[in-house]
């Protein structure tokens, strides 16, 4: 059946007046929804201490449950970014918010270990998709150019997350409003601007640019034309045959890698500077947010460089080498604060530095259908990282009584998947399934 919508003028470049009225309409609301959903996230590592005194949680059990969130995480991925892709981003996302707000709402029921895994395994699967969701929802209002910026703008909610989660946490805990415990008030209250935002995402995200009453129609027809010639060489159609995509899946080794580091390094952060530099709990706490706020400007200076010069996997390949320089440098400096602090500092830098140069490369090689599987499996499956690198470091340490293994068992990650950037291909290429 033939497209019934007139043909779009050929256009290869936006004017710079369009590229910013859809950034500030897109990019300041896309980051506030990603920051909900971290925060949601980590609220439960502020939430533990209170959690494991009151119910009787021992350590294993609050990891297990802090872990199975991930194999809710994984099993609705691709459905999700499917939908967002085929059907509507805006319904999508904001079913997906209010389910996984009252479900962050509902952890403040908890009363037993079996409620407490079910809410984690249903949390998880109610924000599959929604990371994945918004990168394929970039491609529908991006040019190539422009993209590593995108989406350097939402991944600024990662490092922002823990440095608000921190000082909000500590507020919310004090509370013991109705007889209920600071942490019950920590769940309720941080789980409910996910439902709010949720509605209000229906009214506020379009889901294409033919759609946006905010755009002139004939700046509809020129950012479409723009996308439409961007992704005329690259492979659109899903088949069956994208799971044996060799690139596809050397991607998902990469992110499995990065993210098992990143979630290694941050939910133990606080737990090696206790250890290894024996700080006090205000001055831990203030050392830990310390690396995320340098993420933060070093997210926004790499990301404009690589849409300034068009560079992807350097972009990406060096803030993952920066982070094994550093995991390695706090292997030999323990018993030196300055350089241990330095060491911390430097990973913390590079973090989240890689995610839009890497998320960038995926969209050079694919576009439409096969591009939001492809994203929902990389992003599935590398998030299993989120469960592997805190579970390495805690048995790591529990058997050498160190975390010197674990640094450079992380160390590793990162250097690894570095390397393998590398071997992808630096110009648009089609990447047939």
């Amino acid at each position: 059946m033939s497209d019934p919508r007139p043909a779009l003028p050929v256009t290869t470049e936006l004017p710079a007046a369009l590229r910013r009225r859809i950034a500030w309409r897109l990019l300041p609301y896309l980051f506030l929804l990603y920051l909900i959903a971290f925060l949601d996230r980590v609220n439960l590592s502020n939430a533990a201490p209170g959690m494991m005194r009151d119910l009787g949680f021992n350590a294993k059990q609050m990891g297990f449950g802090m872990g199975i969130f991930f194999l809710g995480y994984v099993s609705l991925e691709i459905p999700a970014t499917v939908l967002i892709e085929r059907w509507s981003a805006r319904w999508t996302i904001a079913v997906m918010m209010v389910w996984w707000g009252v479900l962050a709402a509902g952890m403040s029921l908890v009363h037993t270990l079996a409620g407490y895994y079910w809410i984690r395994v249903l949390l998880g699967a109610a924000e599959a998709g929604f990371f994945p969701g918004l990168v394929v929802y970039l491609t529908h209002w991006f040019s190539e150019r422009d993209r590593a910026r995108a989406l350097a703008a939402m991944t600024l909610a990662l490092p922002t997350a823990f440095i608000v989660g921190g000082s909000l946490s500590s507020f919310l805990l004090r509370l013991h409003w109705l007889g209920l415990a600071g942490w019950r008030w920590l769940f309720l209250l941080e789980g409910m601007p996910a439902v709010v935002f949720g509605v209000i995402s229906y009214f506020w995200l379009t889901d294409w640019p033919r759609q946006a009453r905010w755009l002139h129609p004939a700046e509809q027809a020129q950012l479409e034309s723009v996308l439409r010639h961007e992704s005329a060489d690259l492979d659109q159609a899903w088949t069956w045959r994208m799971l044996l995509n060799g690139r596809v899946w050397w991607m998902v080794l990469i992110y499995f890698l990065a993210v098992t580091a990143s979630y290694g390094f941050g939910l133990w952060l606080p737990t090696m500077l206790q250890a290894m530099a024996h700080f006090s709990a205000w001055t831990r706490g203030w050392w830990s947010t310390l690396p995320y706020v340098l993420s933060f400007f070093a997210l926004i200076l790499i990301s404009w460089n690589s849409d300034r010069t068009g560079e992807r996997r350097w972009h990406t390949a060096v803030p993952l080498f920066l982070g094994a320089a550093g995991l390695s440098l706090g292997i030999f400096a323990a018993a030196k604060l300055g350089l241990l602090l330095l060491s911390f500092v430097l990973v913390g830098f590079a973090l989240y530095t890689f995610m839009p140069g890497f998320w960038a490369l995926l969209s050079r090689y694919l576009g439409g259908m096969a591009a939001a599987v492809a994203v929902g499996l990389i992003n599935s499956i590398g998030n299993l990282g989120g469960f592997a690198g805190p579970y390495w470091v805690g048995s790591l340490e529990q058997h050498t009584h160190s975390f010197h293994a674990a640094l450079a068992l992380l160390a590793a990650c990162l250097a690894a998947a570095g390397a393998m950037v590398l071997f992808l291909p630096s110009r648009r290429h089609q990447a047939r399934g």
